[in-house]
């Protein structure tokens, strides 16, 4: 599950990305393999952090199993 990391909580996709240019034809963030396609990953600080992404309008993305 994606979700999208603010400083002090956490939104749900569906929430932010429709306003994006960059959003599937859904409103969703452009995942597809297990990748972000509209943002760049950004290296873990800790092992157990999940998978985060930088996308292009300046959130972090957090992929959360």
């Amino acid at each position: 599950m994606l979700v999208i990391l603010m400083e002090n909580q956490i939104l749900a996709p569906q929430h932010v990305c429709p306003s994006c240019l960059l959003a599937d034809r859904t409103g969703q963030p452009r995942w597809s393999n297990g990748k972000l396609r509209c943002g760049r990953a950004i290296s873990k600080v800790a092992v157990e952090q999940p998978e985060q992404y930088q996308c292009l309008m300046g959130f972090r993305i957090a992929n959360i199993e």
